[in-house]
Formats: C-alpha cells, structure tokens, sequence
C-alpha cells in the first residue's frame, strides 16, 4: 500500500494543477471574448451611423453618387467578415482589418468631398453625425486596444511552461492580437495650397 502512495499523490497534484490551469485559461480566453465583443459592437455602432450620414447626404441633390455608393459597398463589405472570438486567427484579423479599413478609408473620401456642399456643412443633422463617427473612432481605437491587452495575459498563460502542456490537449491556443493597417508607420502628407 505504501508503494501507491507516491504515484497517487503524484497524479492528484497534475489533476489539481490541470484543474487549475484550465480554469485560469477559461477566465482568461472569457476575457479576450468580452474585450472581441466591445470591439464588435463598436464597430457596430459605426456602420449603424454610416446608414444614417449616407441617409443624411443623400438628401444633398448633386452630391456625387460613385462616393456614396463606395461608401455603401465598403460597408457591406465590412459588416459581412465575422469573427468567431474563440479562435481568432492572424488571417482572420487581417481580413477583419483590412475590411474595416477599406470602409475608413471610403469614409475618410465622403468627408471630404462634402467640403464641396455648403449646405451639408451647415446641416444640423450631418455635423452631429460627423462628431458622433469621430466619437465612435476613438472608441473602435479604445476598444482594440482593450482587446489587446485582454489578449496578452492570456497568451502569456497558454505559451508558458507546464501550461502550454495543459493548453493544447485542453484546445486552448495563442490569440491574434490586432495590429496596425499596412502602410500606417508612414506619416501623411499633408500639402498646403495657398493662392
């Protein structure tokens, strides 16, 4: 009988510290999927204003019809990628980014050709629009980084030793993180035309 007493003290402490690392795991992944969730939502949140600033400058009778329709289709384009937040993949966040930021940039063009409208300009309704999307974007910008720093204890704790041995039996593995779009290292240029 004294012979089992090791062995058995031995599997009760990996079945403990199995125990616990899953739990760890499970509390943080929840983590990375309540941060995914307000990124969503924040994003959400955007597309639901673009329906209302589209809405808004078509009332504008010559306004140019290519940049709303860019504007729209980048949209629907950006509200088709979904993510499962419990797998999220390099590859899967790319796309998501790169989505996104096709709509930011067919945003960024409406914005700008409506300093040809003055009328838009003075519209009430546009230029609350206008300061909520630019509310919005600094939210989208929080809740991404958010998400980032949800992601990385949780990674810190599926890549490290014994807890990685646990994490691929148990299929938990490293999350993406976000990162910035290609092209953002590189300052705008901004020109000034004074005549």
């Amino acid at each position: 009988m004294k012979k089992w007493i090791i062995p058995i003290v031995i599997i009760g402490a990996l079945v403990l510290f199995g125990i616990k690392s899953y739990n760890a795991m499970v509390g943080l992944d929840e983590n990375v999927e309540e941060a995914w969730g307000k990124v969503e939502s924040s994003y959400q949140r955007r597309a639901d204003l673009i329906d209302n600033l589209v809405g808004t400058v078509k009332g504008a009778a010559d306004f140019e019809k290519g940049t709303l329709e860019a504007v729209i289709n980048a949209r629907a384009k950006a509200t088709s990628v979904n993510i499962d937040p419990s797998n999220i993949t390099p590859e899967q966040l790319a796309k998501f980014n790169e989505v996104q930021g096709g709509l930011s940039g067919a945003l960024k063009s409406l914005l700008v050709t409506v300093e040809r409208y003055p009328e838009l300009k003075a519209n009430q309704n546009f230029l609350e629009l206008q300061s909520q999307l630019e509310g919005t974007e600094n939210r989208i910008n929080v809740a991404r980084d958010r998400f980032n720093e949800a992601v990385k204890p949780y990674n810190e704790v599926v890549r490290s030793f014994p807890n990685n041995l646990f994490a691929g039996i148990l299929g938990f593995s490293k999350k993406a993180y976000f990162e910035a779009e290609a092209g953002a290292e590189k300052a705008p240029k901004v020109k000034f035309d004074f005549k």
